[in-house]
């Protein structure tokens, strides 16, 4: 068991199956929100579906548009469990808080480096830990 300490952390305690991939994230350009994958296609994770995972990606892209489409997924049930990002920028920081998903980023050394794909794990947002099991 490793666990991985995080300088921002927001959300509920989850526990899932990682996706990880040194690329960004978008909700507005990446993601079929209705069908629930990756859908850009020079994605790293172009057709996988993303619904109840836990997503380690490089950095939060996009603005507003991704902040509100967080919560609109949400309100679905197509969501992924957890945002996991070496960077987050503000807007996406409020958009996972406003549809409560559950989100970590800011790691020593990068987080994608450290997570291997389909990894089970653990994040504790009120300690700011996230555990690989």
């Amino acid at each position: 068991m490793k666990e991985l300490i995080a300088k921002h952390a927001i959300g509920k305690p989850v526990s899932g199956t990682a996706m990880v991939a040194n690329d960004g994230f978008s909700a507005r350009y990446d993601l079929d929100r209705i069908g629930g994958t990756f859908s850009r296609p020079t994605h790293k994770l172009a057709g996988q579906s993303y619904v109840g995972k836990v997503l380690v990606l490089d950095t939060a892209k996009g603005g507003v548009a991704s902040a509100w489409m967080l919560r609109e997924m949400a309100s679905r049930g197509i969501i992924p469990l957890a945002l996991v990002f070496n960077s987050v920028n503000p807007i996406l920081a409020q958009g996972a808080a406003f549809g409560g998903v559950t989100m970590l980023s800011g790691f020593e050394g990068e987080v994608t480096a450290q997570v291997p794909d389909g990894a089970r794990v653990e994040i504790d947002p009120s300690r700011r830990i996230l555990r690989i099991l």
